[in-house]
């Protein structure tokens, strides 16, 4: 008797586990459709290049002050009061901690503001630190 509750309980922790996975896979690949993005190579070149571009952090002061790429910061959850800081005629290459935040700001700012030139930091601060510079930490 005890085995098989014991199965059963590692056969529901598995499918969990499953569903989890799924849920994050579903949520990575709709906003993968659903907003532009940049890699971290990308935006590198076009911080080496000068390109006329726009860059916003949209993580909290306390995460900025650890570890920053030089955005502007508007946090999350002043992003559509500061809406107005945002640059409409240029590329703005959006970005938090690992891109959720930022997509979330993304789709919010087109569907509210009608905004077209927003692009992503696919992976974020945290695929910077990985690919780019590892001296920055978190």
């Amino acid at each position: 008797m005890f085995q098989s509750k014991k199965r059963l309980y590692k056969i529901h922790v598995l499918l969990l586990a499953n569903s989890l996975f799924s849920i994050k896979f579903v949520v990575q690949t709709l906003t993968h459709i659903m907003v532009k993005e940049v890699t971290v190579h990308e935006l590198k070149k076009m911080l080496d290049e000068n390109k006329d571009f726009q860059l916003i952090d949209v993580r909290e002061e306390f995460e900025y002050d650890t570890a920053n790429i030089g955005g502007e910061l508007i946090p999350l959850g002043n992003i559509m009061l500061e809406a107005d800081k945002i640059e409409k005629d240029k590329q703005v290459v959006i970005h938090c901690r690992s891109g959720a935040r930022s997509a979330a700001a993304i789709m919010q700012l087109e569907k509210e503001h009608g905004f077209t030139n927003l692009y992503n930091l696919k992976g974020g601060i945290l695929a910077w630190i990985a690919e780019i510079d590892n001296t920055l930490s978190l």
